[in-house]
This record gives structure tokens, sequence and C-alpha cells, in this order.
């Protein structure tokens, strides 16, 4: 995998020693990257990222998670960088705003684009909700991967076009 990143030109860096992060509790938006405290991702490795980020103008904010796999389970966010998922599962006191998702799966969302979002099949209701505000929304069918916790976060993994373009 560090070989794949340096060859897209990107920076690898490692959580060392006793930190364990795992991608679903990191949530970039903007210069600030969320990160959930987790069965996966401990505090050392939260204040390794914090170290990490703050040389790069980015700026770790830490969010206490309450029954979900991980961050991502419970929120991501949308095109204008404004925060949706489900309150009952973060510490909303480390969060500016958070929209409430219409269904747990509503707050699995992959930004594609300015407008452009993907979203599970099974988040209707946060699906016409979007299209309503004028996204472009692509929904997929990952039934089977929901089974077992998967969500369209999970299941992807994107790449700025150009280093540092991405705000995720």
């Amino acid at each position: 995998m560090e070989q794949m990143i340096n060859e897209l030109g990107l920076e690898a860096a490692r959580i060392e020693g006793e930190g364990t992060l795992d991608g679903g509790d990191v949530l970039q938006v903007g210069k600030t990257v969320y990160a959930g405290r987790s069965d996966r991702t401990n505090e050392d490795a939260i204040c390794q990222l914090t170290r990490l980020l703050a040389t790069r103008g980015r700026h770790v904010v830490p969010v206490g998670l309450c029954g979900c796999l991980h961050l991502k389970t419970a929120m991501t966010a949308l095109p204008d960088r404004s925060l949706i998922g489900n309150p009952d599962l973060v510490d909303t006191s480390a969060l500016p705003y958070l929209r409430v998702a219409l269904e747990p799966s509503g707050a699995h969302i992959v930004v594609l684009g300015e407008k452009q979002v993907l979203i599970a099949a099974s988040a209707t209701r946060t699906a016409e909700r979007l299209t309503a505000e004028d996204y472009d929304v692509i929904v997929v069918d990952i039934s089977e991967f929901e089974k077992l916790e998967g969500c369209v976060t999970c299941l992807s993994v994107l790449i700025p076009n150009q280093v540092g373009a991405a705000h995720r």
C-alpha cells in the first residue's frame, strides 16, 4: 500500500507503537479532520495523528462514539462540508452542527463532486431529500455488504486528482 501511495505522489505516514487507527474513524472535511475514538482507534493514535497533521495545516477534532463500529458508521460529510449522521452515535459537543440522517444508512455518503454523492439504496429517504436539494445522487445496492455492517464509505477509497485537492 505504501508503494502505491508513493507512486501516486502522495505522502505516507505511520502510526507507531501502541497506536491503532482505523481509516473508518477518520473524516477529513476541509482542513478539519474528525477522528473517532472507537474499539479500533485509540487515544495514542489520535495524538499521533494530531501531531502528524498539524505540520500539514490540518486540525484534528476527536469525536467520542457510542454503539457503532467507527466514525463513518455514524456520520459523513456532504459536498458543502456540512456533516450528516446519527446524533445518538456520536458526541455532538465536538461537532459544529450535525444534520440528522433520515435512516441509519443515510449517514453513509461518498462525495464524488461538488453536487454529486453516492449513497446506498437502503437510504431512500435521505437520497430523496438530497435529490430535492439539487444533489446528483447515485444510488447503489450494497445490501449484501450491509448485512456485515459495511457501507459505501467502507467500500470506497478516494484519491484526489491532485495532491491536496480533495476535502475528504
